[in-house]
């Protein structure tokens, strides 16, 4: 039997629109707090209030927009207390997800992470693509897990995560690049290894350590 036709509006566009704000903002082109004016973005994007609506409301969902009843919606800008939350939800969240990969030990998970390392340490001169690479390498690190449950809960904390600028009050910004970069190799390593207690460990080090710069720098920890 042939496919049903699909209507001029269809999931699709909603797709779309979805994908194009949500690059936006985390390249950093929408700032957190920016009002977006959906009479605006429906004339750039090409397309109806009604797929706009969709995927501004997938997108709170996310943590990346706020929608505000009767004023339309904005970028989200998160406290620190927002911060502390999605550290202590990362801390349980990725180490046990780092053991259960060791356990597993998949090949092509482990390429993944390894690609997102070297990318890392290629861009340590800028800072969103260094953030994107830092974010890619979680994201596979969590699923690696085979679990996918996992995954969407560590996609959404991370996202959640994106209103802030990165490294920016850091010290020595290279220094601490290079310095997470080689803790997710380690971290890659033990996976790859087979040993989910040095896994677990090692995940829990390295995001308690972060969880001690957003403190002690100002700075976007990893």
């Amino acid at each position: 039997m042939a496919a049903k036709p699909r209507s001029p509006y269809n999931s699709s566009v909603a797709d779309r629109v979805y994908e194009a704000l949500k690059t936006r903002i985390l390249a950093g082109e929408m700032a957190p707090g920016s009002r977006l004016h959906q009479a605006q973005l429906s004339e750039e994007l090409g397309t109806s209030r009604t797929p706009l609506r969709e995927a501004l409301s997938r997108l709170a969902v996310e943590g990346l927009v706020e929608l505000l009843p009767q004023r339309g919606a904005r970028v989200v800008d998160l406290k620190l207390e927002d911060m502390e939350s999605a550290y202590g939800a990362r801390l349980v969240i990725e180490p046990a997800a780092a053991a259960l990969a060791a356990e597993l030990a998949d090949p092509a998970a482990i390429k993944k992470m390894e690609r997102a390392i070297a990318s890392h340490r290629s861009h340590a001169e800028d800072a969103k693509a260094v953030f994107q690479d830092n974010r890619a390498f979680h994201l596979a690190l969590v699923e690696a897990s085979g679990n996918p449950f996992l995954s969407r809960f560590a996609e959404s904390l991370w996202v959640g995560r994106l209103g802030r600028t990165i490294y920016t009050a850091q010290g020595e910004p290279l220094a601490l690049i290079q310095r997470d970069a080689a803790e997710h190799a380690a971290i890659a390593a033990a996976i790859a290894a087979g040993d989910p207690a040095l896994a677990r460990r090692l995940t829990h080090e390295h995001i308690a350590g972060a969880r001690e710069l957003l403190h002690g720098s100002g700075a976007e920890p990893r």
